[in-house]
């Protein structure tokens, strides 16, 4: 990244004229201003490679009405005092005073991209009255289209200061119509619903206070120029300038979207104090959590691209580790958890071909049902009477791995430890407790409770042979208080909590890197970069109905990449979409991710296992294409025929999920044909050859005509494997045999 001239040569620079900074990725570019009057940043520009060149498509006149400059400026990063009008990204005071900051610009620093590097940048502002520095970073993802934001915010004077907002940034989305939002929403069993919102004129909101990001909304939002696109939302793949927001934080947030004077679009982003402000002491710093900022030019579909390749990097080199086929208990038995049912239930699990073996909630001391047994993390003898590690053992002789589900942050009132520590859960003194799910929740921002979630993992860990654990969390804090601790206004237990679970988490990385890590919520309540940067897969619904699956695994795949969702075969009949669907749909939709299996496979017959195992083995030969594969898709789950394309780095393969959601065609009582899905991204000249059926077909078909598929009652999902060979070349006219 090579900075612009205006960046270069202080000592040439004119110290009246604006100062410039430019960010680059892999194909876009950001562009950051510091005007003369050195009040504030303003971006200057966002988009494709080559946007800076030219006048910024962000100038405003700076002819305000009723409004100061800052309020109509497209500024990074404001406070109340000098926005005072349209939205602060930071509001923050001291005792005795005003709340309000008015800073100056300090200083800069500005770091170009190298080769396997980031590009940062640093804006300094101070305001010396108030006792306040504020420092606005900026990093790019090598090998991403992902610029990183977020604010470092010390207090420099003697006086402590109260931050009653402080968001990590914000970001004026370059738009010439109106904004077409996109959020993922829902409730709990019916998370990350694609959900458009048109926004001409004022404010759209979404967050959560429940101390995890919620099953309402994900800290995620994309902004589509509405000049360029079709319908409410635009379709996923309507190629038009999009923009994407996600905040890593597994805490209380939100994200704002304002339509502000002018036609522009600002969008803030931030965590949400519990208590509503954090102190910040004289000498102390605090970190807003990290924003990210995507772009693509090629809509919802291509921005998903942009963040499932956020997400591979986010994994590291454990990206690479094979996702094994797990079998679940939870569906075939509930808290009745004993060795001679779990050992029947992992020996029909192997026939199928899977190669892990969980076992869910009921496994400890006092889990005879939801009221007891949290917090008592021991094996239950009197269920595994041969002692907890022969079982492990002899599930491990069936050629499988073994798992544990766990509640770390959970306490049941009749536990042992309740009993011993009534100090460590939530509570506020004088006041009762709210149970929910028959539990409460542990203080995780304590140290004293840290050590002991840490000593019990490692504990179980050290003691079993455990390849596999399933970290669930099914109720948010209500009580929100620590007695002993002070007034509650002066702590800041969200961020303490956050602290807490990604330490534990942290640990798990390094004390035990071969244990597979499964982070769940409730299903999909806990789903941020922050976990996704700690966690192998994630755990989008407790509903796993098929159809109901089937949009929120489209919804999550927007935001989310296809390596981290786990995604089960049951018996479940819909919770929302009751219509039947077959076997092979609920194997086709659950192999869109990280295959598992959850039915009670004890009933299956003879023909349901051998059709079962033979899915499995279709979906080993390519899930590495499935999880690393370039992600496209085509339609949704609201089209009669929908589709997930999957293509193989270089091309070599692409695989394709196809379902059938919709009526028959009615034939062949009425003429008909068969349905399509036409594919994307192909190479138009390219032969491609289903391995299934030998059937051969050029680029431009699959691109122009589609895939095709002869839906029926019995047949409604399909897996489609396609071979590319190179073209040959011209194709004179010819007479085809």
């Amino acid at each position: 990244m090579t900075p612009p001239a205006a960046a270069r040569g202080a000592a040439t620079r004119d110290p009246s004229a604006p100062r410039r900074w430019t960010l680059t990725t892999d194909t876009t570019s950001y562009t950051v201003v510091l005007p003369s009057h050195g009040r504030w940043a303003e971006l200057a520009s966002w988009g494709p490679l080559g946007v800076e060149e030219g006048p910024d498509p962000l100038d405003w006149s700076r002819r305000t009405h009723f409004l100061t400059p800052a309020d109509a400026a497209p500024a990074e990063y404001l406070p109340q005092g000098l926005r005072p009008f349209t939205g602060a990204d930071l509001v923050a005071g001291a005792a005795g005073r005003e709340r309000g900051v008015w800073w100056e610009f300090e200083e800069a620093g500005f770091t170009p991209t190298g080769p396997g590097r980031p590009g940062t940048l640093r804006l300094a502002f101070a305001d010396e009255v108030l006792g306040l520095r504020a420092e606005l970073c900026y990093e790019t993802v090598p090998g991403t289209d992902v610029i990183l934001r977020w604010t470092e915010l010390t207090c420099t004077g003697e006086q402590e200061l109260r931050l009653d907002r402080l968001d990590s940034g914000a970001v004026t989305v370059p738009l010439t119509g109106t904004a077409r939002l996109a959020c993922l929403s829902g409730q709990w069993s019916q998370e990350f619903q694609l959900t458009p919102v048109d926004l001409p004129r004022g404010r759209f909101e979404i967050g959560s206070t429940q101390g995890v990001p919620g099953h309402a909304y994900a800290p995620w939002l994309a902004v589509q120029d509405g000049a360029d696109t079709a319908g409410p939302a635009g379709p996923a793949h309507t190629a038009c300038p999009t923009y994407g927001i996600a905040l890593a934080w597994p805490g209380n947030w939100h994200i704002t979207a304002d339509a502000e004077p002018g036609g522009s679009v600002r969008v803030r982003a931030g965590r949400v104090p519990h208590e509503g402000s954090v102190p910040l002491a004289p000498g102390r710093a605090l970190s807003t959590p990290k924003m990210a900022c995507a772009f693509s030019p090629d809509g919802l579909d291509g921005l998903a691209r942009v963040w499932h390749r956020y997400e591979r990097v986010l994994a590291g080199e454990r990206l690479h580790r094979p996702r094994p086929v797990l079998y679940n208990s939870w569906e075939a038995t509930g808290f009745d958890v004993d060795a001679d049912s779990q050992l029947r239930l992992a020996e029909a699990a192997a026939e199928l071909g899977a190669e892990l073996f969980v076992v869910d909630d009921g496994w400890f001391v006092g889990r005879g049902d939801d009221t007891g047994g949290l917090g008592d993390w021991h094996p239950d003898a009197a269920s595994f009477p041969d002692g907890f590690d022969a079982f492990v053992g002899q599930v491990r002789a069936l050629g499988l791995d073994f798992g544990l589900w766990v509640e770390p942050e959970a306490v049941s009132p009749a536990s042992r430890l309740y009993a011993e520590h009534p100090e460590w859960v939530y509570r506020i003194e004088g006041r009762e407790a709210t149970l929910v799910r028959n539990q409460l929740l542990l203080d995780l921002g304590r140290e004293d409770v840290q050590e002991f979630v840490l000593d019990t993992l490692d504990r179980l860990l050290g003691s079993y042979d455990i390849g596999y654990l399933k970290w669930d969390m099914n109720r948010p804090p209500t009580e929100r208080g620590r007695p002993g601790a002070g007034p509650a206004d002066r702590l800041d237990l969200d961020a303490a909590h956050v602290a807490g679970y990604l330490r534990v988490l942290d640990h798990l990385r390094a004390a035990h890197p071969g244990v597979t890590v499964e982070g769940c919520a409730g299903g999909g309540g806990r789903i941020e970069h922050a976990t996704l940067a700690r966690t192998d897969v994630v755990w989008p619904s407790d509903n796993t109905a098929p159809l109901d699956r089937l949009a929120i695994q489209y919804g999550f795949l927007h935001a989310h990449a296809p390596h981290v969702m786990s995604s089960w075969v049951t018996d479940a009949p819909g919770v929302f979409d009751p219509r039947p669907r077959s076997l092979a749909f609920r194997f086709v939709t659950a192999m869109a991710g990280v295959l598992g299996i959850g039915a009670d496979i004890r009933t299956w017959t003879p023909a349901q296992r051998s059709e079962a195992a033979a899915w499995v083995a279709r979906y080993k030969a390519v899930r590495d294409v499935l999880h690393h594969g370039e992600v496209h898709l085509l339609g949704s789950p609201a089209d009669a025929t929908c589709g997930v394309q999957y293509e193989e780095d270089g091309g070599g393969r692409v695989v394709v999920t196809a379902w059938s959601t919709g009526r028959l065609d009615g034939a062949p009582l009425v003429p008909g044909r068969p349905a399509r899905l036409r594919l994307r991204g192909l190479d138009p000249a390219a032969r491609y050859t289903d391995q299934a059926t030998g059937t051969a077909y050029r680029g431009a078909h699959l691109l122009h005509a589609g895939l095709p598929f002869a839906w029926s009652a019995r047949y409604d999902a399909e897996l489609v494997v396609l071979a590319r060979q190179e073209g040959g070349g011209d194709r004179p006219a010819h007479e085809t045999p």
